[in-house]
């Protein structure tokens, strides 16, 4: 089973059999990635009277609630009703679910005032020329406690709003990182590049998502790829998610 697409009027082919899943699984009572020091990811059976739902317990099915903190629980996909005055939901902004995109590998880098900072310079020389709708973003090093690390008061990297501003430029929809922000943990509420991002209040880009908190296997090349991003019908300005990446091949 194969996907075609178009590339600047390259022709590229996927194999759907060959998925490469990003996203974090979230697991009960497990390490999982937490951030903004929200309460942790749970599941609890219903309990009715006599009866439990848990097969584990006595009961006669698995009938469970979950707790989730969209933003602070895993790999999630965002749309700008996060920062909106309106009450706008993911669920209504992304309306398309496959992207042409671009997989970049960066190392932060030191600023002057002590954070680390994926730079506008570091963009522009890994982006490559190809007109992408997404980019993914897989910081350096890649070390895979990111997919149970608890980022809250650690101050992680995160975008110089410049850089943000070139992606922008790019016509770029669909931003993907293995930070929990693209904007600095602590920044005053500003959000500034999360406001330029989304254009947001005067000149909104409505179908445009960023995505947090992903997880690039190491064996996957930079490069372009198809991009799925999957979610459920959640009315939220943010849900958990599953983006999927499936390489591309150049037709001859």
């Amino acid at each position: 089973m194969e996907a075609f697409l178009t590339i600047d009027h390259r022709r590229y082919r996927a194999d759907l059999r060959q998925p490469v899943d990003i996203s974090i699984p979230l697991v009960p009572d497990a390490l999982t990635p937490n951030a903004y020091y929200a309460p942790p990811f749970r599941i609890e059976p219903v309990r009715m009277g006599t009866f439990i739902g848990d097969t584990r317990q006595g009961g006669a099915v698995n009938y469970v609630n979950v707790y989730l903190n969209p933003h602070g629980n895993g790999t999630h996909t965002e749309c700008h009703g996060h920062i909106a005055h309106e009450r706008v939901s993911l669920h209504d902004c992304l309306r398309q679910f496959h992207f042409s995109a671009r997989l970049i590998s960066i190392l932060p880098t030191r600023h002057e005032n002590g954070d680390l900072i994926i730079q506008s310079g570091q963009l522009r020389e890994t982006l490559g020329e190809d007109a992408v709708e997404a980019v993914v973003i897989r910081t350096l090093p890649n070390h895979p406690d990111k997919t149970s690390r608890t980022w809250s008061g650690s101050n992680p990297p995160y975008l110089d709003p410049e850089g943000v501003s070139y992606l922008v430029s790019r016509g770029v929809r669909h931003l993907l990182v293995d930070l929990p922000s693209i904007d600095r943990e602590e920044d005053g509420g500003t959000l500034t590049a999360h406001h330029i991002w989304w254009g947001y209040p005067d000149a909104i880009r409505e179908d445009a998502t960023i995505t947090e908190m992903i997880f690039v296997p190491e064996e996957q090349n930079d490069g372009l790829y198809l991009l799925n991003i999957q979610i459920p019908s959640f009315v939220l300005d943010a849900g958990p998610s599953k983006p999927v990446l499936y390489p591309l091949i150049a037709i001859p």
